[in-house]
């Protein structure tokens, strides 16, 4: 969901976070002398999921962003799912994501290991709103279900404008609009590194922008769940 410094802030954050907890911990009481204690397998581990989250950012900085994210998943522990069993993995959160989203107006399709979400118009965003519409946030709410049990995919969401407006205000309201699903999809606890946001404007559209149902289908947000593979 992330690029340039808002990554670097991100896990700049992450591993103060993970030093902060490991000074003050989780503590236990002491049941002979009532004391709290912090346990030091919780210090370790704050410790090593800040710096893990960093290191994965770090060395993969010059990969491509589906990689870069993927490594810093593996990073932070997300971990991933074993190269047999990816496909058994994806088929299973397909089939649960199509009996959620079955007549909401969201295609579900598939591309190799990816699934493929795509949520037109009438579901998503009103021409040059970047506001969710109600049915958008019941749907997301149905999609969120799903990827929070499946939570080793990497969630990339694109989005798309209709040709409505110049090309460079349609360019900062697809990237707007693509934010806005991730917060959304962070706000339900799905993990932020998981989570890439990009807009692609107008450039990429699917229907004619000559009609309202072509603009409408153009006017869309694509979610893509893509493995994460275990190394």
């Amino acid at each position: 969901m992330f690029t340039g410094n808002t990554i670097r802030k991100l896990f700049i954050i992450s591993l103060i976070s993970g030093l902060t907890i490991s000074v003050s911990g989780c503590t236990t009481m002491d049941a002979y002398t009532g004391e709290s204690k912090t346990s030091n397998a919780t210090k370790g581990g704050a410790i090593g999921a800040g710096i893990g989250a960093l290191l994965g950012y770090v060395t993969a900085r010059d990969k491509s962003r589906r990689e870069r994210q993927k490594a810093i998943m593996v990073g932070a522990g997300v971990g991933g799912v074993a190269g047999a069993g990816v496909g058994v993995y994806m088929d299973k959160q397909e089939h649960k994501l199509r009996k959620q989203l079955e007549g909401s107006g969201v295609s579900v399709t598939r591309n190799g290991d990816d699934v493929i979400l795509n949520m037109p118009g009438n579901v998503t965003f009103a021409t040059g709103s970047s506001g969710l519409k109600t049915d958008f946030s019941d749907v997301l709410d149905s999609v969120v279900l799903v990827l929070n049990e499946f939570d080793q995919t990497l969630i990339e969401i694109a989005g798309h404008t209709d040709s409505v407006g110049s090309e460079s205000s349609n360019l900062t309201l697809s990237n707007k609009r693509a934010q806005i699903v991730g917060d959304f999809l962070v706000q339900k606890e799905i993990t932020a590194e998981r989570v890439i946001a990009i807009g692609h404007g107008e450039t990429r559209p699917i229907a004619d922008n000559k009609t309202a149902e072509g603009k409408q289908l153009n006017r869309r947000v694509e979610l893509t769940l893509i493995p994460v593979k275990a190394e």
